[in-house]
């Protein structure tokens, strides 16, 4: 019912930046928030920041202060500004979307992931 496309990733150095951007088409009606998990390699999947059709967000603490999250409206899309990238930044960035606005970490609905590299 509802498709994420995401883009943005990419190589980039210490310190920094990059955009990651996420996409909603179909029933974008019955999204309650949006936002992004990462993955590094052989580690679990956690949930970087999410914004709600309220516009409240919320951040992962070890990003705070350097992303920030926001939505065109317009457009449909969700976009997640990332900067002062670390090297433990790195890892594949998932897109979700959740149906439900009291459960807004559920993810309901990925993208297909974007690789993040933060290296010199």
């Amino acid at each position: 019912q509802v498709q994420l496309v995401e883009s943005g990733g990419g190589l980039v150095q210490p310190g920094g930046s990059l955009r990651l951007s996420c996409a909603a088409s179909g029933s974008i009606f019955s999204i309650g928030a949006m936002g992004w998990y990462r993955q590094a390699p052989g580690k679990q999947r956690e949930l970087v920041a999410f914004i709600t059709s309220g516009g409240t967000t919320n951040y992962q603490n070890s990003v705070k202060g350097r992303f920030t999250i926001s939505r065109d409206n317009a457009k449909n899309t969700v976009y997640l500004q990332m900067n002062s990238l670390k090297p433990e930044d790195t890892a594949v960035y998932y897109c979700y979307a959740g149906r439900v606005l009291s459960a807004a970490t559920r993810a309901d609905y990925w993208g297909q992931g974007t690789q993040v590299t933060v290296s010199s």
